[in-house]
């Protein structure tokens, strides 16, 4: 009987998300005590983000270029006039509207929760657009500050400010809300020291 679950396990396409979660939620609980970055950051890279810390804008700007170098980036969604200044100084065209030919997408977030190491997302980083149609490259700028310790602690923020929409979350190979078979992304974190 155990042989045939092992090859049902093996068929069923669910089965490898379940273990992918419950491995998560193992280490989480082994991170609870832990400072909320370093669970974030741990949490992140075990989902398959890629994790930079940067202690100063001159080193995310240095983290900016190896990754568009490596990941031969030539064009960037990227709507925040902040954002696009880094793309200027490191010569990549950026488009404030999401095209067909970008290569990636430059970001801001809203908060990372610590809990499973997702980024909140809402239409103030990514417009209207869903994160399923967004790059298979997506490039995320956010400060410690944005760190929280769940999802209850995020939305309590979210409350606060007005006029939010579009409210979503993407973890590091995959969004979780909106696009749950995408799962050819790469998500980069550039976290700056406030």
């Amino acid at each position: 009987m155990s042989f045939l679950k092992k090859i049902l396990g093996k068929i069923i396409i669910n089965q490898p998300e379940e273990k992918e979660t419950q491995d998560l939620v193992k280490l989480g609980d082994s991170l609870k005590n832990a400072d909320l970055d370093y669970k974030f950051a741990h949490l992140f890279t075990h989902s398959g983000g890629f994790f930079n810390y940067c202690a100063d804008e001159a080193e995310a700007l240095h983290v900016l270029k190896q990754i568009a170098n490596v990941e031969l980036i030539e064009s960037v969604f990227c709507w925040d006039k902040d954002l696009k200044n880094f793309l200027n100084a490191i010569n990549i065209s950026s488009t404030s509207e999401l095209e067909s030919f970008n290569d990636a997408a430059f970001i801001t977030c809203e908060y990372l929760i610590a809990f499973d190491g997702r980024i909140m997302l809402s239409a103030n980083n990514i417009l209207h657009y869903q994160s399923s149609k967004l790059p298979e490259k997506i490039i995320i700028m956010a400060n410690i500050s944005q760190i929280v310790p769940n999802l209850n602690d995020a939305m309590a923020k979210m409350k606060r400010k007005p006029n939010i929409k579009n409210l979503t979350s993407i973890s590091g190979n995959q969004s979780k809300l909106d696009a749950p078979n995408k799962t050819n992304t790469k998500l980069f974190l550039l976290l700056l020291e406030d």
